[in-house]
């Protein structure tokens, strides 16, 4: 599919779907759950489909009753079982682990991108813990043969937090207790949202500094009710077209959240942006923005948005956290680089950074999404500012996190020209 955005002052309100990261952990902990568990907030996105979609293959039952998901837990895990995680790198650390916690025989796969996404963190880490598995050649199919029973083991955490999440949803179900150890652990505050999730369910973890974690086996999830935070990172985009002059108002964030990508609002203030809250909501003025350096190390998932501001910045922009955009959807470094280039925005690479050389304004011309639902996204919020239209090849990529993009995009009011 491709979207043609035609450049024009946008104006409307915009109400965050669901986090895919906050109700992927919560739709596992309801199914893991003895009970009925009641999950207010649930999005529609292709990630969040595939672990619900895997829950009740393992054998959870799901309901809606109105704008509500009702989760009867899994009453016992099956002795074997195929398990897709979609295209979500969450979903798979996730399940991967819940599995390697239980007995059985399990085949977990996935399509598209996370087919050649490495796995060899599972062939390493579940047996140090008493399991058995496999990988094909450190790829998925990934084959669980026999159950993690605990124990002390130390770990490498720069390569996702997710893997860690996965280890913190497990390792509670094992037979005896275990300490986990986390050296160099990036995008720490997704595992403060997980380790927020299980208290809602009823699972204790000591910690120090998120780098040992203390956790008691043979403990039982408990059903929940429980509302799904909106997404930061599906926001990230809209705030930064209204710091672009756009008049889009964003409701329904909670500054309170634990997800990374709030860590938006202090990069806006980086590029000497001003957030306006209210009642209505949040907007943008970035009517003084400038050239920025920031870090995002821990929130790679902002590195798109913030690529597309700083093309609309006049001056050199320094974005940090360059490796761990190597295993996302496509190698966002390059698909950055590559794509912005056609629009004459030059980006240079180091191993740490993103140097983006903004010169206040972007041409039109055609992008290729790299079927990756964030670059999809954030060409569109440049086609709305460029000097003529960007189309977007493949643009339903947006359906693995925001599958109403283009809806909502067509939605907003084309604002007069002052």
């Amino acid at each position: 599919m491709e979207k043609t955005v035609d450049p024009s002052p946008r104006t409307g309100k915009i109400a965050i779907p669901a986090s895919k990261s906050d109700g992927q952990r919560a739709y596992l902990a309801a199914g893991l759950a003895n009970g009925t568990s009641v999950i207010s907030g649930a999005g529609s996105s292709d990630d969040e489909r595939a672990m619900l979609s895997a829950i009740q293959t393992l054998g959870a039952r799901i309901d809606r009753s109105g704008d509500d998901l009702i989760i009867e837990g899994i009453p016992r895990f099956p002795a074997t079982a195929i398990i897709s995680a979609g295209e979500s790198g969450l979903g798979i650390r996730l399940l991967g682990m819940v599995c390697a916690a239980h007995p059985g025989y399990f085949t977990l796969t996935g399509t598209g991108s996370l087919v050649s996404r490495p796995m060899d963190f599972f062939e390493k880490v579940v047996p140090e813990f008493g399991g058995t598995c496999s990988a094909e050649h450190g790829t998925l199919p990934l084959r669980i043969q026999q159950p993690m029973k605990g124990g002390e083991v130390e770990v490498d955490g720069s390569l996702s937090s997710q893997f860690i999440s996965g280890l913190l949803m497990a390792l509670p179900l094992t037979e005896t207790n275990s300490i986990l150890v986390v050296n160099d652990l990036k995008s720490s505050p997704y595992v403060e949202m997980t380790l927020q999730t299980l208290k809602a369910f009823g699972i204790s973890i000591a910690h120090e500094n998120l780098q040992r974690f203390t956790i008691n086996g043979k403990q039982r999830y408990r059903p929940a009710t429980y509302r799904v935070d909106a997404d930061w990172s599906s926001a990230s985009c809209w705030l930064v077209a209204s710091a672009l002059g756009h008049d889009i108002t964003v409701t329904g964030l909670q500054l309170s959240s634990l997800q990374a990508d709030k860590a938006l609002l202090g990069f806006l203030l980086a590029a000497n942006c001003k957030i306006v809250r209210s009642e209505a909501g949040i907007l943008v003025d970035g009517s003084g923005r400038s050239a920025f350096s920031v870090d995002a190390t821990h929130c790679p998932d902002l590195f798109p948005a913030l690529a597309t501001l700083a093309a609309f910045c006049k001056g050199t922009s320094v974005i940090r956290g360059v490796p761990r955009l190597e295993h996302k959807e496509s190698n966002r470094a390059l698909t950055l680089q590559s794509e912005f280039k056609k629009l004459g925005v030059k980006i240079d690479l180091s191993a740490d950074d993103m140097t983006i050389y903004g010169t206040g304004a972007i041409k039109g011309g055609t992008v290729h999404s790299h079927r990756d639902h964030r670059i999809a996204m954030c060409m569109a919020v440049a086609g709305l500012s460029a000097e003529s239209s960007i189309t977007v090849i493949d643009a339903e990529a947006v359906s693995k996190s925001y599958p109403e993009f283009w809806d909502v995009l067509a939605a907003l009011t084309v604002a007069k020209q002052k």
